[in-house]
C-alpha cells in the first residue's frame, strides 16, 4: 500500500485543533492608538508588546489568531538567516554581524517569551542542523560555517556521528541556539496571552480597505471601521491583497508539511538521531525533518508552489507533492520506508528578493512586518516586538536597524529561481543530483563489499 493512501489533508494545520472560543467579528466603529492587522506570530507579538506599553490597541484577524503559516510550519526555531546565506554574505558582507545578532537574538526572544508566558509548546533547545546528503552539500555547509563564524554566529561543524543526526546524512553545521517545538501550541499560547491583555481582539474580521488620511488611518472590515493613529501590517504573504501595500513587496509561496504515523521508539532509536536536532538539507529547495514529542517525524518543503495572484486561495496540499515528499522521506530514512504518512497541511509564506525580512513604514503611520523567508517562527515574533518598541518609544532598536529601511525599494523582482519555471527547474536539479549522488554511494558501497582483488560490484 502507498504510504500516502490514508493521509488526511487539512486546510488548517496538523499541530493543533482550531480554538473553541473564536472571537466575534468587528460590528461597530472604533478608534484606537494602534491597529494591528493579522493575528499570526508578528501580529500577536506586536499587539502584546504595545499593550505592555499601555497603548490602546485593536487587533483584526480575518479568520482566527494562529490560523496562518505561523502554526503550519515544521516548528524549527532557527537562529540563522533564511534564504541563501552565501548570497546574503555577497550582498551584505559588512552588515552580516548585525544580521546575525538579529537572528540569534530572535531565537532567544522566543525562548524568553515561552518562559515568561508559561507556554507549553513541547520546546526542546536542541538546535538545528544544516544537514548534508552529498559531498557537495557537505562542502557547502563548511563554507556557510566560515561565513557565519566570521559574523559572530554560534555554530559548529561535524560529522553525522559528532552532531548526533541520522546515519543517512554525512554531517553538516549546527546552529547551537534554537530548537524544535509545536508551533500550533506556541500560537495558542500567544493568543491566550493577548486575549488576557488590554488588546481588543476581533477575529473573523477580514480587512477590505485601508485608507491613510490627515488625521490617521481608516481600516474597513465587512461590518465595521477602525480609525487608528497608526497601523501595523503583520499579514505576511497576504499583505498584497490591499492597494496600500507597495507592489511586489514579496512573493507568496505555498509550502507543504506532512507528519508520519507514530513510530516505535526502538525504530527511532536505531536512526542514530541522538541530538534530536531539526534537519535542513542543502538542496536548492530545502527539505526539513524533525522528531516530535508524539514519536512521529514531521517533514516538508522540497517542492514550493508560487501563487498566481491575489487574493490567496484557501487550499489543501497537492497529493502529488505529498507523494513526492514521501518518496524523499523513504530515500533519507530507508529503514522507515514502510511508515505511513498520517496527515498533510500547508500554508502561504512570503519570500523577498533580498532574502531579508521586510521591516519598514510608509510615513509615520503605516508600518510593515512581513516575509521572513521561512524563518518566521523566530524572526516574525521578534521583529513584531521591535516594531512595537519603535512605535512606543520613537527610537529604532539596534537589532531592527539591521533590516530597517526608511524608504523601502519594493520594486525589485524576486530572483528568477522563485518563479514558477525556476521552481520546477530547481526541483528537477535537486532530484537529478540526488540520483547521481545515490549512484555514487551505491558504487562506493559495492566496491567496498567486493572481495580483495575483485572489481565486481556487490
Amino acid at each position: 500500500m502507498s504510504p500516502t493512501a490514508n493521509t488526511t489533508y487539512t486546510a488548517f494545520t496538523g499541530w493543533v485543533d482550531p480554538p473553541a472560543d473564536i472571537r466575534p467579528p468587528l460590528r461597530e466603529n472604533l478608534t484606537c492608538s494602534v491597529a494591528v492587522l493579522g493575528g499570526g506570530l508578528a501580529g500577536l507579538a506586536t499587539a502584546l508588546r504595545l499593550a505592555e506599553y499601555g497603548l490602546d490597541v485593536v487587533l483584526l484577524e480575518a479568520e482566527f489568531c494562529g490560523h496562518g503559516s505561523g502554526s503550519r510550519n515544521a516548528g524549527q526555531l532557527a537562529s540563522a538567516p533564511g534564504g541563501d546565506i552565501q548570497l546574503l554574505n555577497l550582498l551584505y558582507r559588512k552588515r552580516m554581524p548585525a544580521i546575525l545578532r538579529l537572528t540569534e537574538n530572535a531565537a532567544g526572544h522566543v525562548e524568553d517569551l515561552i518562559d515568561r508566558l508559561g507556554i507549553d509548546c513541547d520546546y526542546e533547545a536542541v538546535g538545528n542542523v544544516f544537514a548534508a546528503v552529498s559531498r557537495g552539500q557537505l562542502r557547502r555547509t563548511r563554507r556557510i560555517t566560515k561565513i557565519l563564524r566570521r559574523a559572530g554566529a554560534h555554530v559548529e561543524q561535524g560529522s553525522a556521528r559528532e552532531l548526533g543526526i541520522p546515519h543517512g546524512f554525512l554531517g553538516g553545521m549546527r546552529e547551537i541556539r534554537g530548537g524544535i517545538m509545536n508551533p500550533g501550541k506556541l500560537l495558542r499560547g500567544l493568543r491566550r496571552a493577548v486575549l488576557a491583555s488590554t488588546v481588543r481582539v476581533f477575529e473573523q474580521s477580514r480587512v477590505v480597505d485601508i485608507v491613510r488620511g490627515a488625521d490617521g488611518v481608516t481600516i474597513e472590515t465587512r461590518e465595521g471601521l477602525v480609525r487608528a493613529q497608526r497601523v501595523v501590517l503583520a499579514t505576511n504573504a497576504y499583505a498584497g491583497e490591499w492597494d496600500i501595500t507597495p507592489k511586489r513587496l514579496s512573493s507568496p509561496m505555498w509550502v507543504t508539511e506532512v507528519e508520519t504515523e507514530p513510530i516505535a521508539p526502538e525504530r527511532l532509536a536505531a536512526l542514530g538521531w541522538s541530538s534530536r536536532s531539526g534537519l535542513i538539507t542543502q538542496h536548492n529547495i530545502m527539505e526539513n525533518y524533525r522528531l516530535t514529542a508524539r514519536n512521529t517525524i514531521v517533514f516538508g518543503v522540497r517542492r514550493i508552489e508560487r501563487a498566481s495572484d491575489y487574493p490567496l486561495p484557501e487550499r489543501t496540499p497537492d497529493p502529488a507533492v505529498v507523494a513526492d515528499l514521501a518518496a524523499g522521506f523513504a530515500r533519507r530514512f530507508p529503514t522507515l520506508a514502510d511508515v505511513a504518512i498520517d496527515r498533510a497541511w500547508g500554508g502561504w509564506i512570503g519570500i523577498t528578493s533580498t532574502w531579508l525580512p521586510v521591516a519598514s513604514s510608509l510615513g509615520a503611520d503605516v508600518y510593515y512586518s512581513l516575509a521572513c523567508n521561512g524563518h518566521g517562527l523566530a524572526q516574525a515574533t521578534y521583529i513584531g516586538s521591535l516594531i512595537a518598541d519603535r512605535i512606543a518609544t520613537g527610537a529604532t532598536p539596534e537589532d531592527l536597524r539591521a533590516i530597517w529601511v526608511d524608504e523601502p525599494g519594493f520594486g525589485r523582482a524576486v530572483p528568477a529561481i522563485m518563479g514558477r519555471t525556476g521552481l520546477r527547474a530547481a526541483w528537477a536539479v535537486d532530484r537529478f543530483n540526488d540520483m547521481i549522488n545515490g549512484s555514487k554511494r551505491n558504487a562506493r558501497k559495492g566496491f567496498a563489499a567486493a572481495p580483495r582483488g575483485s572489481m565486481t560490484r556487490a
